[in-house]
């Protein structure tokens, strides 16, 4: 089939959605389908317009970058990259391609979808996460609610919806998308993690002074939808702990304040280190004895975090902070690949720490069970979407 994906970074860039995309794009090219993207330019002047790189052909669209520079500039970026993006995409599809538009921007697929039948094209939301809902929760902007019937048609317009898990599912489903068009297909961690310890790692932690250290982990956006206040919270609790370290690896909204509420209470236990480069996830990843994934309350049904199948790819521990109540800590506990805390359990977490950095079999216990569980789910991604696109060529 000839596919056009739209999302708003792809390779080189390595938000997790451009990661995602990558490597989807690729497994789906080595199984014969022709692939194009659709995406936005860097700004960088070495970075091309237009290019085939692993039988995909490439195109990235002039938009604005001002998401640092100005407290509007996230929405003014998503406005450029979806009027470059959609223009670009009205010369590309025509009958017999099959548009697939993530979430990034937000509300790509409404437009995407409009163009698609234009141009009597096959449509396919990959919804990565669940606007307006999610902003809505996190903003309490309710200004943004009259755009979900918009986007409800949309949804039951395409020829397919593609989500992460049954809680997202359950969204679309009670909103009108039938069960005939709506498929789960969980996110892949990205390609080439391995689960060893690496040389690479040993170099890091000697590098940011974490030798002998029992490692707490968090690597990811430190965005909004991610619930960290209790992580310093349990930092606090155990700064009279020398052998318990907490790192943040990663940048997002969050940093700046995490950082200073980190100062303010003078915890000797916490650094902060930037987004390693993709080349060097596995020795990140492996950095941490457990690795953290939290989610606020309220957020649950609108978002999966990709971080974790990285995590379990990589061999790690999961410690899950957020509604217990959900999929993800489901999954965490009926997998047996760490342990879950609601966000106000942040002194049974603590003692929990505390347990696992003098207990290495329960640690391996669960490490083990999480590659076994990520083996699993990452050789059935590419699968999963050839499966979904057969079914729909033969519609």
């Amino acid at each position: 089939m000839r596919l056009i994906f739209v999302n708003r970074f792809y390779w080189p860039e390595t938000p997790a959605t451009g990661q995602l995309l990558t490597d989807l794009a690729e497994g789906l090219a080595a199984n014969g389908h022709e692939i194009t993207i659709v995406t936005s330019h860097s700004g960088q002047a070495d970075v091309p317009c237009g290019e085939t790189r692993n039988g995909i052909r490439i195109w990235r669209v002039r938009s604005t970058r001002w998401a640092r520079a100005l407290t509007a500039g996230k929405a003014i970026d998503f406005a450029t990259f979806l009027v470059a993006a959609l223009w670009r995409l009205w010369s590309e599809a025509r009958r017999g391609t099959t548009v697939i538009a993530m979430t990034d921007p937000p509300l790509l697929g409404i437009g995407a979808c409009l163009a698609a039948q234009m141009r009597h094209a096959r449509m396919i939301h990959w919804v990565q996460d669940i606007y307006p809902e999610l902003a809505i929760e996190l903003t309490g902007h309710r200004w943004l609610a009259p755009i979900k019937p918009l986007r409800n048609l949309a949804w039951r317009c395409a020829d397919r919806c593609v989500t992460l898990g049954r809680d997202m599912a359950a969204v679309l489903t009670g909103v009108g998308v039938g069960a005939n068009r709506l498929c789960i297909i969980p996110n892949a961690a990205p390609a080439g993690l391995v689960a060893e310890r690496l040389p690479g790692a040993a170099d890091l932690r000697t590098e940011w002074a974490l030798d002998g250290k029992f490692v707490v982990a968090y690597s990811g956006n430190l965005g909004r939808v991610h619930d960290l206040e209790p992580v310093v919270e349990v930092a606090d609790f155990l700064r009279h702990s020398p052998d318990i370290a907490f790192v943040f690896i990663g940048d997002g909204a969050q940093r700046p304040a995490l950082e200073r509420e980190v100062a303010r209470r003078r915890l000797p236990n916490v650094q902060f280190r930037p987004a390693q480069p993709r080349a060097r996830l596995s020795e990140a990843l492996a950095l941490g004895n457990v690795h953290l994934v939290t989610l606020r309350p309220g957020c649950e049904h609108y978002v999966f975090p990709s971080k974790f199948y990285g995590i379990v790819a990589a061999g790690r521990p999961v410690i899950y902070i957020g509604p217990v109540r959900c999929e993800l800590a489901q999954i965490v506990t009926g997998n047996g690949l760490g342990l879950v805390f609601a966000r106000d359990e942040t002194e049974p977490l603590a003692a929990a720490l505390r347990t696992l950095a003098t207990d290495p079999q329960r640690c391996l216990q669960f490490a083990t069970a999480a590659g076994r569980f990520a083996a699993g789910e990452t050789a059935r991604a590419v699968p999963r979407w050839c499966g979904l696109l057969s079914g729909l060529e033969a519609c």
